[in-house]
């Protein structure tokens, strides 16, 4: 195998025609990775997306291949999966109002462009879910919103219309789900790219505590900040050490370690119905 990326939580390997994808243990925040592993975070989040690969397997077709017939290393946080070359725009929905998004409602009543009504409040639920697309990154750097038009421009019009039916569809479906389950899913980050004969599908992670916010559904009332089941218990830690969001990181501290693991596999088993 070659290593082709390590990215700021998963390395890819090519291996023949196939790509190796490993979930690492390495937990990033403000797109800065910090330099205190999560233990079993890379084999739960990639245990989480092969479950919501298989449950939303009928809306839109994934990348994965096999989850076991990976390098015996790396087996519990690898996937074989397809070779796509991948559309160069985070996609993000968002069915509630928290994070970047209600700094950018608060200052310009938009996110992403989009005119949401007058006063909404921190996690207020949205008339209807928005699709918020932003850059994509590279490691250090920051992701930064962009507009549907600016999609349009990097994509093209039809591109940029099924990436944006497909981000609101695969989130309304998994919020449904989540919320049987006692879990609301404030937003979520999806990546998508091509196969080589031209179909477009899920790649990467998919409805992850790394690349969604959740919420418990019992203890949720708009106005204020709510329990996360995601790193957004990192990000809070992180913004109230005073550390300026630039590399390098301040070390994780082990009760924060160990209270983010605990979040990462409460979710997994609400979830799934599986014990950790």
């Amino acid at each position: 195998m070659e290593l082709l990326h390590s990215g700021k939580v998963r390395d890819v390997y090519a291996d023949g025609d196939d790509l190796i994808l490993v979930a690492s243990d390495r937990i990033s925040v403000y797109d800065v990775v910090l330099p205190t592993p999560i233990p079993d975070k890379g084999r739960l989040l990639t245990a989480l997306s092969l479950w919501w690969f298989e449950q939303l397997s009928d809306l839109v077709p994934n990348h994965v291949l096999s989850a076991t017939d990976v390098p015996a290393e790396f087996a519990g946080r690898a996937v074989r999966c397809r070779r796509l070359e991948m559309v160069p725009v985070e996609c993000v929905a968002r069915g509630y109002l928290t994070g970047g998004g209600l700094k950018e409602y608060q200052a310009t009543g938009r996110v992403s462009g989009v005119e949401l009504p007058r006063g909404l409040v921190e996690a207020s639920i949205l008339p209807e879910p928005i699709f918020t697309p932003s850059t994509k990154a590279p490691v250090g750097e920051h992701d930064e919103p962009i507009t549907f038009a600016d999609v349009v421009d990097k994509v093209g019009a039809d591109t940029a219309e099924r990436l944006r039916q497909i981000t609101v569809d695969v989130y309304r479906r998994g919020a449904e789900l989540a919320a049987d389950r006692g879990i609301l899913v404030a937003d979520t980050k999806l990546e998508l790219g091509w196969t080589p004969d031209g179909t477009l599908m899920l790649g990467d992670e998919l409805l992850t505590s790394d690349s969604s916010r959740f919420w418990p559904a019992e203890s949720y009332q708009p106005g204020r900040p709510q329990f996360s089941y995601d790193k957004q218990y990192v990000r809070d830690w992180a913004t109230a050490s005073g550390w300026d969001k630039q590399a390098p990181a301040p070390e994780v501290p082990a009760e924060v370690v160990e209270a983010t693991r605990a979040r990462y596999v409460d979710v997994y088993e609400t979830l799934t119905g599986n014990r950790w």
